[in-house]
């Protein structure tokens, strides 16, 4: 059993950073894993931990972007599906190819896509796309998001926000067509790594609370505080902090 000073302090972080994420549609567990490793849990228990708390933390924000209308399902459904299908195939090619190099690129994609969000102004679209176009993206981009996730571990909804609202959505579709997505890619990262059987279950029923209710506070915010430009901002801004982590983590 962890010590409750670890619970309380675990508990406060994961209400921050999951508000953080929720507003950006991304899953903190790649925030988490080294948050709790650096504090002294094993790395075994804080992978599953942390992708736990991605499915607990996106899931109330999914379902509080879909009460406000923020999914785009044509498109969302597709990307789910592609991506729960290729992650596994990306994940046995890993081992095939040089994963440093592939992390330096998605890292350098990071920081274009961050900059894109932050000084792009986008066009808005005259026209909205048609079903058939919309389920194709869906099968694109899924496809490239769910490879790219199995194979480096860092996630697709980093790829998805970006491509989603570089194609013309809008940004708080974007963010939420992508949180519904991570909550099964999580769930599924979480399945294929470990059962609960080591976990301390005091110290994941704090942070899963904790977890839920960043992640409403952050929706909410997103859905009726911020505009589509200010969520934009957020979003860039997370994605260079996720490039950095991931340089960080290349030259440790």
């Amino acid at each position: 059993m962890s010590p409750l000073w670890f619970d309380l302090i675990s508990a406060v972080l994961v209400f921050v950073f999951s508000g953080l994420m929720a507003m950006a549609g991304l899953g903190a567990a790649f925030l988490f894993v080294p948050l709790f490793y650096y504090m002294g849990m094993p790395l075994a228990k804080a992978t599953p931990a942390a992708l736990l708390l991605n499915v607990v933390s996106l899931l109330f924000a999914t379902i509080n972007y879909w009460r406000g209308k923020l999914i785009n399902w044509p498109v969302g459904i597709p990307i789910l599906v592609m991506a729960v299908l290729l992650a596994p195939l990306g994940a046995r090619v890993t081992p095939l190819v040089n994963k440093q190099l592939l992390l330096g690129l998605f890292a350098v994609f990071l920081v274009f896509a961050g900059a894109m969000m932050l000084f792009y102004k986008a066009k808005p679209r005259l026209q909205p796309f048609s079903r058939r176009a919309e389920s194709v993206i869906g099968v694109g981009v899924g496809s490239v998001a769910g490879f790219l996730g199995g194979l480096l571990g860092v996630g697709g909804g980093n790829f998805i926000v970006p491509v989603l609202n570089w194609l013309g959505l809008d940004a708080k579709v974007a963010a939420g067509t992508t949180a519904l997505v991570v909550v099964f890619a999580s769930f599924s990262g979480f399945l294929g790594h470990a059962t609960l059987g080591g976990l301390d279950p005091t110290f994941l029923i704090v942070t899963a609370v904790a977890a839920a209710s960043g992640s409403i506070v952050g929706s909410q915010l997103m859905k009726t505080r911020l505009s589509s430009t200010q969520l934009k901002r957020i979003i860039g801004i997370l994605l260079w902090v996720i490039a950095a982590k991931m340089i960080f983590d290349l030259f440790r």
